[in-house]
């Protein structure tokens, strides 16, 4: 029984195709370093949380039709899934009404400073809130958690997705439920991203200078 009610981690990442990834990042340090940045954060998040015996990991691609592409890491502990159609909120509500039962953490694959730590925290909050949050520096959030127990919460409807706002929003639609915060992060958009957050990374270099 325990078993079937384990921890889950879902870790949301989009198809690394040029243009379609990172591209505002790519508008300041150019496609390929912006492709070369994703690729090695997703692998990093996943060689730093999807091993931990402690919750099941789940790397949830879009578009679904590149769930066999080869793209992706095929590591024993970690489970494939596609993230359905929608915007974020539909797809990440997907997300929390497909898995397996138990309490469970969605993430991006963006997060350069995130580790097992905050995932852990993430969960331990649970025990006593219904949901949780990672607050993002831009207003937004890296993580985001539901117990999903006794019933399901649906707390997306509406949220102005990349404002300010968005985890404002999302904290309103749950006003009748006990919330709790972990580690304020930050993902990287832009080039000023890039900079402040490149030492949490290993491997992630600042861009090769490109010729006048």
């Amino acid at each position: 029984m325990a078993s079937a009610f384990a921890a889950r981690l879902v870790v949301m990442a989009k198809e690394p195709k040029a243009g379609v990834v990172k591209r505002r990042l790519a508008t300041g340090i150019g496609a390929a370093e912006a492709m070369r940045f994703f690729r090695t954060t997703l692998r990093h998040t996943l060689m730093r949380v999807g091993a931990d015996p402690r919750w099941r990991t789940y790397l949830a691609v879009t578009p679904d039709a590149s769930l066999s592409a080869p793209c992706w890491p095929r590591w024993p502990r970690i489970t494939l899934l596609p993230q359905g159609d929608g915007d974020l909120g539909q797809r990440m509500q997907h997300l929390f009404d497909v898995i397996p039962p138990g309490p469970a953490v969605v993430i991006g694959s963006d997060i350069p400073a995130i580790n097992a730590g905050h995932v852990a925290e993430a969960f331990k909050s649970l025990r006593g809130a219904d949901a949780v949050f990672g607050p993002a520096e831009d207003g937004g959030y890296w993580l985001v958690g539901l117990r999903r127990c006794p019933r399901r919460l649906a707390p997306f409807d509406g949220v102005p997705w990349s404002t300010d706002r968005a985890l404002a929003v999302t904290r309103q639609n749950l006003s009748s439920r006990k919330v709790a915060l972990v580690a304020r992060l930050s993902d990287v958009d832009t080039a000023g991203d890039f900079k402040t957050q490149q030492r949490f990374a290993e491997r992630l270099v600042l861009p090769r200078a490109h010729p006048a």
